[in-house]
């Protein structure tokens, strides 16, 4: 009885270690994709950032040249 206790036990800790050993691996390839998708959060993050940065500078310029054209226009002789 004993011996057979001791095979059931062996069998289950075998069945343990191979258990844990395919989950360290998952875990492992979850970690590098992480870490993948989180280099490429950041690049997409920094990219907004960028493409904001570019519209407030063309709004900017849109916002100059509307005020520019309303400038000239009160003082063109035709609306006078």
């Amino acid at each position: 009885m004993l011996e057979n206790s001791l095979s059931q036990l062996e069998g289950l800790v075998r069945t343990l270690v191979e258990e844990n050993r395919v989950l360290l691996s998952a875990n492992a390839q979850l970690a590098t994709e992480l870490a993948s998708f989180k280099e490429e959060n950041e690049t997409l993050q920094l990219s907004a950032l960028e493409q904001d940065d570019q519209q407030s500078a063309t709004l900017a310029r849109i916002q100059a040249l509307v005020a520019l054209a309303s400038g000239e226009n009160s003082r063109s002789p035709i609306s006078s």
